[in-house]
């Protein structure tokens, strides 16, 4: 690694597509270097995700990030992430500038902040670079979108901006991994395309040496070397799951089953990984268009970007009238976050936080209302549950306060005050509390109330055995000295 002045080497992996695995090669390069003995940090100009993650301090990145902190043993950092783009509608999204939100932009009017933004992503990267022996950066999307190109901070605005070299990543799992590669080389600028120093393939299933000739064509075609074809990695999905739906890549199995709504803003899923990793118990990512289960035994509305759009989403599916039939016939409901807020009798937005002004029914599970207020609450949090006294640590994210008759029968006690609300007959819970499903200890006492008993899963730790094994396998079998080696 070469270094200039107090400027410290950095890396930036950048993919030929949205979700061709950036930011687990990124979380494995990060636990890599650091069983290296490297001080290594993660770095993500740009990201659009709905899944953050609070800091220490107050402020939120993307959960993706805040696992590559993890894998590089640090503590998450607003600096890690310093632009995250919120989607509220089809068109617009909350801008989030490290850490704390500067406003709401639709599509067209986004572009005129690129210099602004820039301005603060070269300004966290370089305290990172400072900080830290090595940085790690992970591209969003792809640089083949030159349509986007005059206005991108995310790719090779970024890595010209910063002079970092750049490994292309491409996903021969989804098909066409040369028209990939060879693809995205022909439609660059040639200054963007000698900021790439080489290639690597993900995702491979089966015996590498079958991809030798096109491995070979894609280095003669593009000019780039390879630094290896990288075998699908099993135990991928025992770590933060990057999409909704790919919660459902934990193995099948029988058990209690928990079915949970893909929502059309669905934020923070990854609150339901360390319920996908328990061995009794199954989870459902209902998508759109799909029955609840009659097997149901309990149903999960997540977090939401947008509440009363998604009470829209969620009626249109029918999952309204489904969720009625449910706690009829004596299911459970659990409400986190935008859920929560959902499972009132109204939600309601005056100022247009979250889109156009105005108010929206909720579902009526719980005696409570919520309205929505600019201030944004962003905590970790320490928490006692009512019903079963176990302890709970997690963090709350979230605009809108939320008051009625079901609040006397709150869900947990933060400092004694109490948080969330429970109806009646004790079938429906809502809560703002995030992440609670990752302390052992409060999982085990609230799957126990469902009658599972406790399978001694320790998530934590799970998520670092695999962070290691992941690091072992790109050890195995990518070029990892020589990536390294790449940073200037």
């Amino acid at each position: 690694m070469r270094a200039t002045g107090n400027a410290m080497p950095a890396l930036m992996i950048q993919g030929t597509g949205s979700n061709v695995g950036k930011s687990m090669l990124v979380a494995g390069l990060c636990r890599a270097a650091r069983l290296r003995g490297i001080d290594v940090a993660p770095f993500k100009p740009q990201n659009m995700s709905n899944n953050a993650a609070v800091t220490a301090d107050g402020g939120e990145i993307g959960r993706a990030q805040a696992l590559q902190a993890r894998a590089a043993g640090l503590a998450p950092a607003t600096d890690m992430n310093p632009v995250l783009l919120k989607p509220e509608s089809d068109t617009g999204a909350q801008v989030v500038v490290q850490g704390r939100r500067i406003a709401t932009a639709e599509a067209a009017q986004y572009g005129a902040l690129r210099d602004v933004l820039l301005a603060r992503v070269m300004e966290s990267f370089e305290r990172l670079r400072t900080a830290h022996d090595l940085v790690l950066v992970e591209g969003a999307g792809s640089p083949a979108e030159v349509n986007l190109r005059a206005r991108d901070i995310a790719n090779m605005g970024f890595a010209r901006a910063a002079d970092v070299p750049v490994v292309l990543a491409g996903d021969i799992d989804r098909g066409g991994v040369i028209a990939q590669i060879v693809g995205t080389r022909a439609v660059l600028d040639p200054s963007d395309a000698a900021q790439i120093e080489g290639f690597v393939i993900n995702r491979f299933r089966g015996d590498p040496r079958l991809f030798d000739d096109g491995y070979a064509l894609i280095a003669e075609r593009t000019g780039w070397p390879g630094f290896g074809v990288l075998p699908w990695f099993a135990d991928a999905w025992r770590l933060p799951a990057e999409d909704a739906l790919d919660l459902d890549r934990a193995p099948g199995r029988e058990g209690l089953h928990v079915v949970c709504f893909a929502l059309s803003r669905i934020a923070n899923f990854d609150d339901l990984d360390p319920l996908a990793q328990e061995p009794g118990l199954r989870l459902t990512m209902l998508g759109p268009g799909r029955a609840i289960p009659g097997d149901a035994d309990l149903v999960i509305l997540p977090g939401s970007k947008s509440t009363r759009g998604d009470l829209a989403f969620l009626r249109a599916q029918g999952w309204d009238v489904d969720l009625a039939a449910h706690h009829r016939r004596g299911g459970h409901v659990l409400g986190i976050c935008g859920g929560y807020q959902m499972l009132g009798r109204m939600v309601r937005d005056p100022e247009g936080l979250e889109g156009p002004p105005g108010e929206t029914p909720g579902l009526g599970l719980l005696e409570v209302e919520t309205v929505m207020r600019a201030e944004k609450r962003l905590t970790e949090t320490r928490a006692t549950h009512c019903a079963t006294g176990a302890d709970l640590r997690g963090y709350e994210i979230h605009i809108g306060a939320t008051e009625g008759p079901d609040r006397a029968r709150p869900f947990a006690r933060i400092d004694g005050a109490p948080e969330g609300a429970v109806s009646a007959d004790g079938r429906v819970a809502g809560s703002y509390l995030h992440g609670m499903f990752a302390d052992d200890g409060f999982r085990a006492a609230w799957l126990g109330q469902f009658g599972l008993a406790a399978s001694g899963t320790a998530y934590d730790a799970t998520v670092d055995a695999v962070l290691d094994a992941l690091a072992d396998h790109m050890e195995a079998h990518l070029d990892v000295p020589g990536l390294l080696a790449l940073a200037r």
